[in-house]
């Protein structure tokens, strides 16, 4: 049963994480950790008003959570908040709702969430699996704040 979440796709997801680097100088950074597991990821978002311009990772974390993280940095830069914040609602949904994958949203952009699919039926591995959008969220979050609070202070 496990076969059908740690399939090769996934494996080879996991295994080609682009944007691994953390970045010098980040607008914001954010960590997330799954307590059940360890995994634990930090993300860094470098912002253009609502887009992100650079990004970059470190990613300890299960083969879920590395496949997940590969497919955000693979799409992330010149994503906006609302995008992103958008998919990770729908991977929430897919996990723990049944809803289904992404698949459709910004012309099939976060199309190759849908590999993620099978494990809404291990609810172990769904934290694993939504750190990254928990962290980017918290990042473009804050860096968003922190600009906010700049253009406040002029």
């Amino acid at each position: 049963m496990l076969n059908e979440i740690y399939n090769a796709r996934i494996l080879k997801l996991a295994g080609n994480i682009p944007l691994t680097e953390r970045l010098a100088a980040p607008d914001a950074s954010a960590t997330a950790v799954s307590k059940l597991c360890g995994s634990k990821v930090t993300v860094d978002v470098k912002m253009d008003g609502d887009k992100v311009v650079a990004y970059g990772a470190d990613v300890k974390a299960c083969a879920l959570g590395q496949a997940s993280s590969s497919i955000m940095a693979a799409h992330v830069i010149g994503s906006t908040v609302a995008e992103l914040r958008e998919v990770g609602a729908a991977m929430r949904r897919m996990l723990k709702e049944g809803g289904e994958p992404p698949r459709e949203i910004y012309d099939g952009k976060w199309k190759d969430l849908e590999v993620l699919e099978p494990v809404r039926n291990y609810k172990a591995r769904h934290a694993s699996t939504l750190l990254i959008f928990d962290a980017v969220e918290e990042a473009v979050d804050a860096a968003m704040n922190a600009k906010q609070s700049q253009s406040v202070a002029q």
